[in-house]
């Protein structure tokens, strides 16, 4: 029997051999993942990388002679040594060639070789999740459904489908020409009704080739059997969708919105590459909130003040007319500088306290700042959306805050927020 793979694999013969190196040295890999993703800026995800491994860390287990030990071996073309002399055993140092003893093999150079773009996303974002995506009890983003798919000729009685199996022997009756009960029945009352003897005698004698074809091609016959086939396939378990909402108002500086895009575009990356089922809602905002396609929300420029509740208000509205909470897994992300007026803060925050939050699985809000203050994580004095969200991030489980002022702050954020919770998938194993 031949047997012929036919699945696609990447070009290039060593394949295999790549995937086999990159399990051996994971751990090296991903450490220089990680020290490469600091100076790495976002453009660079759609390319390729070059990592550094230390060569101890790509070395293979070799079988040697321990050194010291005695042995038996045949040096071929010996001219020195004769049958009974006395050889000094070695003394196990590094010696080179020569007669004096090695003072200690010199360091080996760094191993560098290429990361595709598939492999550092791969590696970087293995140990990034949806926030409590399990609190559903879910393992996994699909199920198997069943539905109709055709009909076939074997089954139980119960899938049984009566219309089709006599249409498949009406077709196959005409088919083979069998004779049709009232021919059979006509012939019969002609064959008693004749006067003539040799007329009765030639219609007995066709009734009689009728009666045996009608023997030899039945009326029903397994071959018209047809049932009810139905199939497997992939249905989502649970759905969800991803709210990224943005300040884009005059308050926002280019260094700000530079690195509220970049989050935002590490954060699309990561989730269409994570998870096939998730919808993203972009949701931008000056004092008016508006929803926008991706290239609208990533490269568009607008100017305007600043109302950050227009944006809850949209995202709730969207939620209420397509995302029913139900059925969906809701999570947002905001990013912004921090500024809003005054009078729009605590609408701001009973917004997201009583209409978001509950609807949602996991909220986080990523503030911007200018790239002089160097605090990724704390901001003390806090701007007035920072001090109005404060008290929800102390007691709200599912909503988290964060800041950053330089580009290098982006990747520890983002890992951050979207770390696997072991939370989750101890829940998700009882």
């Amino acid at each position: 029997m031949r047997i012929v793979d036919r699945r696609l694999n990447p070009g290039g013969k060593s394949f295999s051999n790549r995937q086999r190196f990159l399990r051996r040295v994971r751990e090296t890999v991903e450490r220089a993942v990680r020290e490469a993703s600091r100076e790495r800026a976002i453009e660079d995800l759609e390319s390729e990388q070059e990592v550094t491994v230390p060569a101890d860390g790509a070395r293979e287990p070799v079988f040697r002679h321990t050194a010291g030990e005695r042995r038996d071996f045949v040096l071929p073309g010996n001219r020195e040594y004769i049958e009974g002399d006395l050889i000094d055993r070695p003394t196990g140092e590094n010696g080179g060639g020569g007669t004096e003893p090695g003072k200690g093999g010199g360091q080996e150079d760094a191993f560098r070789f290429v990361l595709t773009r598939e492999e550092f996303l791969s590696i970087f974002l293995d140990d990034l999740e949806l926030p409590d995506f399990a609190k559903r009890g879910l393992v996994d983003t699909q199920k198997l459904g069943s539905r109709r798919a055709g009909f076939t000729m074997s089954g139980t009685p119960a899938n049984l489908s009566l219309g089709r199996t006599m249409q498949r022997s009406l077709a196959r009756r005409i088919a083979m020409g069998r004779p049709r009960t009232q021919v059979v029945e006509r012939l019969e009352r002609e064959s008693a009704g004749a006067a003539d003897k040799e007329v009765a005698e030639l219609l007995a004698e066709e009734l009689r080739s009728l009666r045996a074809r009608r023997l030899r091609i039945p009326f029903l016959d397994p071959v018209d059997l047809r049932y009810r086939r139905f199939e497997r396939f992939p249905k989502p378990v649970a759905q969800a969708v991803m709210f990224c909402l943005m300040d884009v108002s005059g308050s926002m500086t280019e260094h700000m919105k530079d690195l509220a895009k970049r989050f935002f575009m590490l954060l699309h990356v990561f989730l269409t590459r994570r998870y096939q089922r998730v919808e993203i809602v972009f949701i931008r905002h000056t004092d008016e909130a508006q929803e926008v396609d991706e290239e609208t929300f990533f490269r568009s420029t607008e100017t305007g003040g600043t109302t950050v509740s227009s944006a809850l208000v949209e995202m709730d509205r969207i939620i209420t007319n397509r995302y029913d909470p139900a059925s969906w897994n809701i999570y947002g992300a905001q990013a912004s500088d921090g500024d809003n007026m005054m009078s729009d803060n605590d609408r701001t925050r009973a917004l997201l306290q009583e209409k978001i939050l509950p609807r949602c699985q996991y909220f986080a809000y990523l503030e911007v700042a200018n790239s002089n203050e160097t605090s990724p994580i704390a901001y003390f004095g806090g701007s007035s959306l920072w001090n109005a969200y404060a008290p929800l991030s102390a007691s709200v489980r599912n909503f988290q805050m964060r800041r950053v002022s330089r580009r290098d702050h982006i990747y520890p954020v983002f890992r951050e927020l979207f770390q696997r919770r072991e939370s989750s998938n101890a829940e998700t194993q009882t």
